[in-house]
């Protein structure tokens, strides 16, 4: 896929099925409960009926997607770990060891690991999307090619068609690759004209020395490759990775296929702020799980309009925070599908009294 092919591929999106939203909000209202009782989950299944285009949607089969990926800017200090830490998790995660394995047993809810572009071999059993074996160092200039962010982003899309073409109803996102906090961090800064200090973390454990450093390199990757805010793709391959590019493109995908996207952490989000300010349009595909502990998630949150079910200062990445919220999505469907009405339980309709 070409650049000008995807910005075409863009301008398809559809608006949300604003019918089926109002049929989901009646049935809401006439289930015998206070009104709005369910809060959020209530509009989160309406946001779901808008974007299926079903006013009874399911969602019994489900996956969570785990984007792999390593960055070269690892090479300036900026994490704990070295990139050796993205193979070992990316074979545990083959293995359905890890924590988002576990969760995701519990939640009903399948795993596909995806290498994105992890250094030195493939890992076996992993989906093969690779675009390169990492990003390069963006404080030395571009982190990828425009024509491999291009290459991510139509490897998410590929990825949520493959998932729907397999019955899946309903998506989660992920991710791992040490190093990753940093392209978030610098990403987001970018887009939302924050300062940097301000959007970076400690991600998973840094120092003050550690933080201070991690700052100042996004701050020279910044100064280095100069990116424009008012062109995302153009951010995108100057300071993100191909996990974020990737999962950018499992977003525009859940717009074009109808699959509500649960947004996990910090990096799905900065992913998802990445796909709307590409395409306004899929926005209505991006579902919020809840709000990490990283300094700008709130932030990015705020950006794309989209609150959090769960707030619990999660930050282990993997898609946990996404996989966690699945049981709330369980929830609100089985009163949704399953509660009696008013007419049935002989009780006088509630109205709205404001």
């Amino acid at each position: 896929m070409t650049e000008n092919e995807l910005m075409t591929l863009l301008r398809t999106v559809t608006p949300p099925d604003e019918s089926a939203r109002a049929a989901a909000h009646a049935h809401w209202a006439a289930l015998a409960k206070p009104l709005g009782g369910l809060g959020a989950l209530e509009t989160m299944i309406e946001d779901a009926a808008a974007l299926t285009g079903n006013a009874a949607p399911a969602f019994e089969r489900r996956a969570v997607l785990v984007l792999c990926a390593d960055n070269g800017v690892v090479a300036q200090g900026v994490s704990q770990t070295d990139a050796a830490v993205t193979r070992a998790v990316l074979e545990n995660l083959v293995a359905r060891r890890t924590s988002v394995c576990r969760m995701a047993a519990a939640a009903r809810c399948a795993v596909m690991p995806v290498d994105m572009g992890i250094a030195g071999a493939p890992v076996a059993g992993a989906a093969d999307y690779r675009i390169a074996p990492g990003t390069r160092d963006f404080t030395a200039g571009p982190a990828m090619t425009r024509a491999q962010a291009v290459q991510a982003i139509a490897a998410g899309l590929a990825l949520v068609r493959a998932q729907k073409r397999a019955g899946v109803q309903l998506l989660a996102t992920g991710e791992m690759g040490i190093g990753n906090t940093t392209t978030s961090s610098a990403v987001a800064s970018v887009l939302l004209g924050r300062p940097v200090a301000e959007m970076t973390g400690r991600g998973a454990g840094l120092s003050d020395a550690g933080l201070r450093r991690k700052i100042e390199v996004i701050e020279r990757g910044i100064a280095v490759n100069r990116p424009d805010a008012a062109d995302p793709l153009g951010v995108l391959a100057a300071l993100g990775g191909f996990d974020i590019a990737g999962l950018c493109g499992v977003f525009l995908g859940g717009a074009f296929e109808k699959i509500p996207i649960v947004m996990d952490g910090f990096i799905s989000s900065v992913a998802a702020l990445c796909a709307v300010r590409l395409c306004p349009g899929a926005d209505k595909a991006v579902f919020a799980s809840h709000v990490s502990a990283e300094p700008a998630a709130r932030l990015v949150l705020e950006a794309l309009h989209k609150k959090p079910l769960i707030t619990a200062d999660l930050h282990l990445g993997e898609g946990t925070g996404a996989v966690a919220s699945l049981p709330l999505w369980d929830m609100a469907l089985a009163v949704y599908h399953g509660c009696y009405s008013f007419a049935e339980g002989g009780i006088e309709p509630y109205t709205p009294q404001c």
